[in-house]
């Protein structure tokens, strides 16, 4: 591959290319994605899973790339033996039977499917939602606001949006703590070993199945009761595709929320000046600036650093690169949010940003569907955060944080806060 700066003579030697996926890169991969961004926008590389794929970094390409039809998200496409294939997509998946949901189908499959769950997630029925966000969130800085101390990621920002997406889905209260510890495997070893995480998502598989049962004969007023309601109103729904689509919603709906806030309060505290204006906002009880806010911490440090699997269905061009028919391709959000040709300033956080088309949460038809709710539970986070507990601060220095490795999700292993204690 040619990877030549622009203006040097034909037989000077390439520029050397950043290390990618290490412990290094995923403190700070932004220089390595703005080295790409000049050098290689369309990089072929190897994956720690040695998986062969393209890596698409700048902004007008990773767009092209995320509404491309020719880009499958079915992995039959891709090229390489069948036994590579458990390496493209969630661990476990293949083997629970959960293949069949919105990140790994194309359309009719998924217009069909994305139509049937579209209206758990509109703008109505999250603002709806909005009391019980805010009563999960107080309860959670509830129980750690006396002691003055607190790791945000594992106390805060991982059990509530578990807890939210487990209400809209309808599963019991009593059985809500079984989620936490299955999502909490996910996010201790998602760039580890897989097997901890293909457990959990077998035992999680075999919960759903079994709580559709249960709510056939008892149906209520929550998103797997609307599934079972269109599927015996003849919108095909299969039990497999139920179960699947629950399974995804709680997997996709828990782990960017966890990120948005982690990363987000991570950002502001690298960014006081910025913070301080917010809270100056929040105290004058105004909303803009939480609301541009929210997609500026979505564009500068989102939760989605590289978008789900797509596969090429025939030869294509994408980038002045040729990629045959059966490559992986990977759209790499971060960078292409951080694109100097589309967003003034990309590295600088400026939380009034108002021209801000970022696609923290995709685009075209896969644009993500609980992104409404997203946005509520972050909202909702940082500002009750900065409002209750209005000196928060680091309890550690900066450098000693520890990222999560893996190859989709950005986000923090622990965050640990200190402040003023408080009475509830």
């Amino acid at each position: 591959m040619d990877e030549q700066t622009p203006g040097t003579p034909s037989d000077a030697p390439a520029p050397q290319g950043p290390t990618l996926f290490d412990w290094e890169f995923a403190t700070d991969p932004y220089p390595a994605y703005a080295w790409l961004r000049e050098h290689s926008p369309v990089h072929r590389t190897r994956l720690p899973s040695g998986v062969e794929a393209w890596l698409v970094t700048r902004y007008a390409d990773a767009r092209q790339a995320l509404a491309d039809q020719r880009l499958s998200k079915n992995p039959a496409h891709h090229a390489e033996p069948a036994h590579a294939k458990g390496k493209t997509g969630i661990p476990g998946e293949r083997k629970a039977e959960l293949m069949t949901h919105l990140l790994n189908i194309d359309p009719p499959d998924h217009t069909r499917l994305r139509r049937l769950v579209s209206k758990a997630f509109t703008p109505r029925r999250v603002a709806e939602f909005t009391p019980r966000v805010q009563e999960l969130t107080d309860h959670l800085i509830d129980g750690f606001a006396a002691k003055g101390e607190a790791d945000l990621i594992h106390e805060f920002a991982f059990p509530l949006p578990i807890y939210a997406i487990c209400e809209m889905l309808g599963v019991p209260r009593e059985d809500q703590d079984d989620f936490r510890d299955w999502a909490g495997m996910m996010i201790r070893h998602g760039g580890g070993p897989r097997g901890g995480v293909a457990r959990s998502v077998k035992q999680m598989r075999t919960y759903l199945g079994e709580l559709i049962h249960r709510k056939r004969d008892d149906l209520g007023n929550d998103l797997i009761s609307d599934l079972i309601r269109a599927s015996d109103h003849g919108d095909h729904l299969t039990e497999a595709e139920a179960t699947a689509m629950a399974f995804i919603l709680l997997f996709a709906g828990f782990e960017t929320t966890v990120n948005l806030i982690g990363n987000g309060v991570h950002s502001l505290f690298m960014n006081p000046d910025q913070r301080a204006l917010l809270q100056d906002s929040l105290a004058a009880g105004e909303s803009a600036l939480l609301a541009t806010g929210i997609e500026e911490l979505l564009r500068y440090d989102g939760p989605v650093e590289l978008a789900t699997w797509r596969f090429a269905t025939e030869p294509l061009t994408l980038g002045g690169q040729e990629v045959a028919a059966g490559d992986p391709v990977l759209v790499v959000l971060a960078a292409a949010d951080r694109d100097p040709d589309r967003f003034a300033d990309p590295d600088t956080l400026d939380l009034s940003r108002t021209d801000n088309q970022h696609l923290g949460y995709g685009h075209g038809i896969h644009y993500c569907l609980g992104a409404p709710l997203a946005r509520l539970e972050g909202q909702t986070a940082l500002a009750t955060l900065l409002t209750r507990l209005p000196e928060l601060e680091l309890a550690i220095p900066p450098q000693e944080l520890r990222w999560r490795g893996g190859l989709i999700m950005r986000g923090l292993r622990t965050l640990p806060v200190r402040f003023t204690p408080r009475n509830t």
